[in-house]
């Protein structure tokens, strides 16, 4: 129980770490742009989270491959994808200073980061003998 407490406090921190970097770059350089940023890495595990359940069969032991699920990581690498590029593009064209998209794409990849990491520290696996 302990190990799992100072997961999610490890995980909190870099979290509201990530999310102070984010705030930082728009608030440093008087420009809300890059807090776009954040919606997007926040978005980018749902249709994940949504599409993981559909098209599952019990009754087959192999992997065939599922449209809904490969659809659900299609649309969550767009989402990472753009939370990248989105900075890189809008100080590409001076529209935010290149620090604040360093620091952009420096806290929406904790952000990101640490969403998966909950996922994956946390995820249940399901056992035979429940």
């Amino acid at each position: 129980m302990a190990a799992g407490l100072r997961t999610v406090i490890l995980l909190s921190f870099v979290l509201a770490v990530g999310f102070l970097l984010i705030i930082l770059s728009c608030a440093l350089w008087q420009n809300w742009l890059p807090l776009l940023v954040a919606l997007t890495f926040v978005l980018a595990p749902l249709p994940n989270a949504l599409f993981s359940h559909c098209g599952s069969d019990d009754l087959s032991s192999s992997y065939e491959g599922s449209a809904p699920i490969d659809l659900g990581r299609f649309i969550t690498a767009m989402f990472v994808v753009t939370g990248f590029a989105l900075p890189i593009v809008l100080a590409h064209s001076n529209v935010i200073d290149p620090k604040a998209c360093a620091m952009s794409i420096t806290g929406g990849g904790l952000v990101y980061a640490t969403i998966l990491a909950y996922s994956a520290a946390f995820s249940q696996e399901e056992s035979d003998y429940d």
